[in-house]
């Protein structure tokens, strides 16, 4: 699975159904995040799996490849996002990075709700990452309605 993890066209496939609409095929376990360049201030974009929906304003999501993913990286430098989910497409939305304990206890609500997924994820972003204990942080973005 971390080999399919670094395999970019394969992870990308997902961005050209949200872009035409069809994020609702998702069921809301997938997200696309639109977010600005660091340093060229260009669009750029991410699928990622949801790990929580407290409300239904509030979209929960982790960097499987930890503080040095790209995307994790430029909402850190500049907190622009706009998210896709569902049916709602291209929201404006508040980032939030949880630090290390917020982080852990929005891990532990998700291994609680789905156990088999966060074996396989957690393998995963431990070979990924060339860690025993994978560092996933975790960003809160809460949809502006």
């Amino acid at each position: 699975m971390a080999r399919l993890l670094r395999t970019r066209w394969l992870m990308r496939i997902p961005i050209g159904a949200f872009r035409a609409r069809l994020g609702w095929i998702f069921g809301g376990r997938l997200c696309m995040i639109e977010h600005r360049g660091r340093s060229s201030g260009e669009r750029r974009f991410v699928v990622l799996e949801v790990v929580g929906r407290p409300e239904p304003d509030l979209v929960v999501v982790a960097s499987g490849l930890g503080p040095r993913a790209q995307w994790y990286r430029n909402l850190q430098a500049n907190g622009v996002a706009f998210v896709s989910i569902g049916m709602r497409s291209h929201v404006p939305a508040e980032v939030r990075l949880l630090d290390a304990a917020g982080s852990r206890s929005r891990l532990e609500e998700y291994t609680a709700e789905h156990p088999a997924a966060w074996e396989k994820l957690h393998d995963a972003m431990a070979v990924a990452q060339g860690l025993d204990e994978p560092d996933i942080p975790i960003v809160e973005l809460a949809l502006r309605t």
